[in-house]
């Protein structure tokens, strides 16, 4: 199966919360990132990048993300799909597989998904804005 392509909408929706940042830096859950939330064994302490790396990480990222939610959720509608993407791409493709927001999606409880958006607000135990703000944008974007 090809992997669904993200649309422009949650394209747009992962790189205002990511911003782009060229310096790697530790992002709040402790992880180091670059570009647009770029995490792995590539980004070092202290390594730089050019614009141009930045977006073709972010294209290799995203593919990733893709891929998993074409394989777990093959029947989402487009903003679901982005919506989806850009919540794995956050969170990781682990915890989005096992998330209750996923079940609640393929078990066809789109109120219930949404609602699942908004219980991943916390990074390192915290409580942030950033993930409150991301998560109603993700929700609204899942139900639009």
């Amino acid at each position: 199966m090809t992997a669904r392509q993200i649309g422009a909408a949650g394209a747009a929706l992962i790189k205002t919360f990511e911003s782009c940042k060229l310096t790697a830096y530790r992002c709040p859950a402790g992880v180091w990132t670059i570009g647009y939330g770029s995490t792995g064994p590539h980004v070092k302490p202290g390594m730089t990048i050019s614009q141009d790396k930045a977006e073709s990480l972010f294209k290799e990222d995203v593919a990733r993300f893709e891929a998993r939610v074409t394989k777990e959720a093959p029947g989402a509608t487009q903003n679901q799909f982005d919506a989806m993407v850009s919540f794995a791409f956050n969170v990781g493709e682990d915890a989005f597989r096992t998330s209750t927001l996923l079940r609640k999606h393929k078990a066809g409880d789109v109120a219930g998904a949404r609602a699942e958006f908004a219980r991943w607000n916390k990074a390192d135990g915290k409580i942030q804005k950033g993930l409150i703000r991301r998560r109603a944008a993700e929700a609204a974007l899942y139900a639009a």
